[in-house]
């Protein structure tokens, strides 16, 4: 088990940073949007501002764990607000491009919310845990990637038998928290765990519709997230991805983060790029 505070943490100063990639966060690799996480917390730590607004990431190579290099540029500061670029780099190889929106927390506010939690939500205990599931069903969680052990997870909708599963909608619907809880009183750290959310959903809704993806998968190769609102004392958070279109070797996902008293606090859009999995 990881913890985000830990694992996303940057050390340096002047441009200049590092960071170590923990395999507590392996999903092919380390998962995207630790990576992006981690480059949010040197954004964080070369600006003056006190929060992200987004963070428009590529991917550019699949990371090794261990040491990263995290070099930091302001495009563009103004009085509120603050562009920074993160670059990525592990040697000489590119491994992600971020953008990121730094802001000051006073800004002049317009203020609405239309965007209502699924209504089938309910609240997080409604939902048995991925653990009691499997247990149910006799199984263990052995098999799964070490990310997921960061969570307590729990679906909306669980599929027991997955192998022999029908083609459903391309959704996926699930309250998380993160274990352990990260300190959600810094907003680059709160960011780091909505960032996660927003990059995670999208292969999972997209296998909901292709019981059969025909020996593709499809990494992403891009990530955008947009932080809306920050609930630091909202330990459970209800993410959802849907993938509203694929099409010539592309597939397009979307995804939405909730506190548990509902408020809508970020979404996101990436692009996936279908690929053989004997190319992974």
């Amino acid at each position: 088990m990881g913890d985000l505070g830990v694992d996303t943490a940057v050390r340096g100063g002047d441009g200049v940073y590092e960071a170590t990639l923990s395999r507590e966060w392996e999903i092919w690799g380390p998962m995207g949007g630790y990576v992006v996480a981690t480059a949010l917390r040197a954004a964080g730590a070369h600006t003056r501002f006190d929060r992200p607004a987004s963070v428009v990431a590529h991917y550019l190579g699949v990371a090794a764990f261990g040491p990263v290099t995290l070099t930091t540029t302001t495009l563009r500061a103004a009085k509120k607000a603050e562009s920074v670029r993160v670059s990525v780099t592990q040697g000489d190889r590119a491994v992600v491009e971020a953008l990121v929106w730094a802001v000051a927390d006073d800004l002049p506010a317009l203020t609405h919310d239309v965007t209502p939690m699924p209504g089938d939500a309910g609240a997080p205990l409604d939902h048995p845990t991925v653990e009691e599931r499997l247990a149910a069903a006799g199984r263990d969680g052995d098999d799964t990637y070490p990310f997921w052990r960061n969570f307590e997870s729990r679906p909306l909708a669980w599929v027991d038998d997955w192998e022999a599963r029908e083609p459903g909608a391309p959704e996926w619907q699930t309250w998380l928290r993160f274990l352990p809880d990260p300190d959600t009183g810094d907003p680059w750290i709160d960011a780091a765990r909505l960032t996660i959310l927003l990059d995670v959903g999208s292969w999972p809704a997209v296998v909901r519709r292709h019981v059969d993806p025909g020996g593709l998968y499809a990494p992403s190769i891009d990530l955008a997230c947009h932080f809306h609102r920050f609930r630091p004392r909202s330990a459970y958070l209800f993410a959802q991805g849907t993938s509203p279109s694929g099409a010539d070797g592309l597939v397009t996902s979307h995804q939405s983060v909730w506190a548990d008293d509902g408020t809508f606090l970020a979404s996101g859009i990436s692009q996936l790029l279908c690929r053989p999995v004997s190319s992974a």
